[in-house]
């Protein structure tokens, strides 16, 4: 068949170039590829999750930066009702619940991100977000006061350790 992506895609480029010297067309709205591994055949799927991930057949990450979103929202609403308004616990514990919980709720899989404006400006939506819903953030402590990065520049400093 080929022996890499390269080499299939110039198969592919002839076959086509072929079908038109002879009049005819690849009409790619009906084409479909059916993979197989033995007698198995592969599934198509317009996206799926690997490793709590979520992948779509663009490989765009924006599906799954919503999800990431609105599961950091549900969690900060559950540590709302259960941590932030409790007075037992000091500042330092409910930063550390924080920090354990909702960053990487929100930021799980970042790695692989492409930081647009877009990008940014979502997270910190939810940063936003996460402030103005009650003041919680204050309720935990300032983060310059408390040694915290802000969430962005977190993001942005794994992604370089990373090689992205």
């Amino acid at each position: 068949m080929a022996s890499s992506d390269r080499d299939l895609q110039l198969s592919l480029d002839r076959f086509a170039a072929e079908c038109e010297a002879v009049g005819m067309r690849i009409s790619t709205s009906k084409v479909e590829c059916t993979l197989r591994v033995g007698d198995e055949i592969l599934p198509q799927v317009e996206e799926f999750k690997y490793l709590g991930v979520m992948f779509t057949s663009e490989g765009r990450m924006e599906r799954e930066i919503d999800r990431r979103i609105g599961a950091a929202s549900a969690v900060m609403r559950t540590l709302h009702r259960s941590v932030v308004v409790k007075r037992e616990l000091s500042r330092k514990a409910k930063l550390s619940i924080y920090q354990s919980i909702y960053v990487p709720a929100l930021t799980c899989g970042h790695e692989l991100w492409v930081m647009t404006e877009r990008t940014r400006s979502r997270v910190q939506a939810a940063r936003n977000e996460l402030s103005s819903a009650g003041d919680r953030v204050k309720k935990l402590g300032h983060r310059e006061e408390l040694g915290v990065d802000p969430l962005l520049l977190r993001v942005e400093r794994s992604q370089m350790r990373c090689g992205i």
